[in-house]
């Protein structure tokens, strides 16, 4: 496995230059990438993401580990492992309510609620669980927050084709049907590949498995990896939403 900071700012470089989340800076954060540096500047940009970093702390304190960058505790956050499971419920409730309920006071209930009903530390969680966007498709609100919830999670794809830098790949979208938030069946987009000569995941070619975040491939993963994110965005799914959660598609293949 790369080196945490490397693999942090993969999956944080998407966000960042749309301007969401992390100190300015996103040319750095994807010129350090490209050039595979994991010093101690990549390290000092990714204590910058003020959303990421307690997460990353929280993981590495439950688990006995000293480093919020160690890629075990990184690849838990982005991907899925077993050091989410490691993670007290007691100890995530009291971080998420130090964290937020002085922004949004008695609503705090709706970040803290699904802890118990097994939400983890998982990237997925800050998607589903604390952005609003799930609330407002239940207000009757679709087309403009289902497309961000998509882009923002971390998703699992097949590529099919890379154009130059541009790749055609295969994802489960995100689907809203009879007020439930569903993983669609299999369908294609176009994702980027590189910027100006500089890509998070080079080398891409057709049938790799890959991690998208927002329009970027930010890395290939494994196989063992897709199961386990696909397993996290369903748990974290069936946290925030009180039925149990289906799919519109089944497959054994991630």
């Amino acid at each position: 496995m790369e080196s945490g900071p490397l693999l942090f700012a993969r999956f944080a470089y998407p966000p960042n230059a749309l301007g969401y989340c992390g100190p300015d800076g996103s040319g750095e954060l994807l010129e350090r990438t490209a050039s595979a540096d994991g010093g101690q500047d990549m390290r000092r940009l990714a204590r910058g993401f003020e959303g990421a970093w307690p997460y990353l702390e929280l993981i590495a304190h439950e688990n006995g580990l000293g480093d919020p960058l160690d890629p075990r505790v990184v690849e838990a956050y982005w991907i899925g492992n077993g050091l989410l499971d490691r993670v007290r419920g007691p100890a995530f409730r009291g971080s998420l309510e130090d964290r937020f309920r002085p922004r949004v006071g008695r609503a705090v209930g709706h970040v803290l609620d699904p802890v118990a009903g097994g939400g983890v530390p998982h990237h997925a969680f800050h998607v589903f669980g604390v952005f609003p966007w799930v609330g407002l498709l239940r207000g009757g609100v679709v087309d403009e927050p289902l497309r961000v919830l998509d882009r923002c999670r971390i998703r699992w794809a097949r590529v099919d084709a890379v154009v130059g830098d541009r790749a055609v790949v295969r994802s489960r979208p995100l689907e809203w049907r009879d007020g439930r938030l569903l993983l669609g069946a299999p369908a294609v987009e176009e994702v980027t590949v590189a910027e100006a000569g500089r890509s998070l995941a080079a080398g891409l070619a057709p049938g790799d498995l890959v991690a998208c975040h927002w329009d970027w491939v930010c890395t290939r993963i494994t196989v063992a990896q897709a199961t386990q994110l696909r397993h996290r965005t369903a748990q974290v799914l069936a946290a925030v939403q009180p039925v149990r959660v289906t799919t519109a598609y089944t497959s054994s293949s991630p």
